[in-house]
């Protein structure tokens, strides 16, 4: 009975999609505990401080040599701080309208994991493509779905009844519109060179022509930027502020809630390095390999490739936090409205010409 079941193609589509999701779902969990860590090591060693290196449980100290090296590498850092977050007393002021309260956290952190979805890890595994929902029309649902993200932010500024997190629910509104756009308009380009809107396709035609980064760097230095801007990561962190608006959107925020937010951005901060990696970078595919080799080994290697590429652009993301300092909020719309908007304009256009001119 449970062979026959399995057999159908409609469950083996569900059971694989399940164990999908699954995994990339424990993955991404696994690298924002450990993005954090990174985070504050590469703060240390910028700021010439020792970063975490001291928690650890007692019965991992007993373990000869491995368990001092783990502790002052700060490797169970993230277990401390997930169990702070769990552990503290989850307060919710009297003033706020509660029920948008509790929602906003949720609506900011399942967009991330929902862009997710289309991305491709790698070539294919066991005979199952390594994606999720291998889309068409894969980068217009990314778009879609990255722009429900500032609904939550919105949502907890006016939901706290404060003045700072109206502050900077109001600022994130008006910066991720601006950017979004400049974003969008980036990666038209790419689309009028290779012709597809399927990522797993974007991906092949790089692995036969090379990366897109090398025909396009105008597009990847405004997706870049603008990645920043969406994530609300310093120079770009107008949202939250600490210096002028004390927290900015989650100022009323604790515990869980707060956690919530905290593991929005850092899956984010995944989502737009992966989405890099498999729109200029080649996803996958390394240049001196050519077409994809096929599998379970061959399959593992790509997945191993897509995961080292996106680490480098997540130390990307974490070394400019920490070396560069916040714009004021004119500049931030300054430099979206006035100069990126017209340069995607300008290069949308240079590359249709030259599109039409080679074809």
């Amino acid at each position: 009975m449970i062979e026959e079941l399995l057999s159908q193609p409609a469950v083996q589509f569900a059971v694989f999609s399940t164990v999908k999701i699954a995994v990339v779902f424990a993955v991404v969990m696994t690298f924002v505990a450990y993005a954090v860590l990174v985070e504050r090591k590469v703060s240390a060693f910028i700021q010439d401080r020792v970063g975490p290196n001291r928690t650890a449980p007692p019965l991992a100290l007993k373990v000869p040599v491995l368990g001092r090296l783990l502790q002052s590498w700060g490797m169970f850092q993230p277990m401390a701080d997930g169990l702070k977050f769990m552990l503290k007393e989850d307060f919710t002021p009297s003033y706020v309208r509660k029920v948008y309260f509790w929602l906003a956290p949720a609506i900011t952190v399942i967009p991330a994991f929902l862009t997710l979805c289309v991305i491709p890890f790698g070539s294919r595994l066991g005979g199952q493509k390594m994606v999720i929902a291998d889309l068409d029309v894969g980068i217009l649902y990314t778009f879609g779905i990255v722009s429900l993200g500032v609904y939550g932010i919105v949502l907890a500024g006016y939901a706290s009844n404060s003045k700072y997190p109206f502050l900077g629910g109001i600022r994130s509104s008006a910066q991720m519109i601006s950017y979004e756009i400049a974003m969008g308009m980036s990666v038209v380009t790419l689309f009028l060179i290779v012709g597809d809107l399927n990522l797993s396709r974007v991906i092949e035609w790089q692995a036969k022509n090379g990366w897109l980064v090398l025909y396009q760097p105008v597009s990847f230095v405004i997706f870049l930027v603008a990645a920043f801007a969406e994530t609300n990561r310093l120079p770009f962190d107008l949202p939250e502020s600490e210096t002028e608006l004390v927290g900015g959107y989650h100022t009323e925020y604790s515990s869980m809630k707060f956690a919530l937010f905290f593991l929005g951005e850092y899956a984010n901060m995944i989502a737009s390095a992966a989405m890099m990696v498999t729109l200029f970078f080649g996803g996958w595919t390394l240049p001196f390999l050519g077409t994809p080799a096929e599998g379970l080994l061959g399959g593992l290697f790509h997945i191993g490739v897509f995961i080292a590429k996106m680490v480098v652009l997540m130390v990307v993301f974490i070394w400019v936090r920490w070396m560069l300092p916040r714009f004021r909020y004119d500049q931030l719309m300054d430099l979206g409205w006035r100069r990126f908007i017209p340069l995607a304009l300008v290069n949308i256009v240079a590359t249709a010409l030259a599109v039409a001119a080679f074809n």
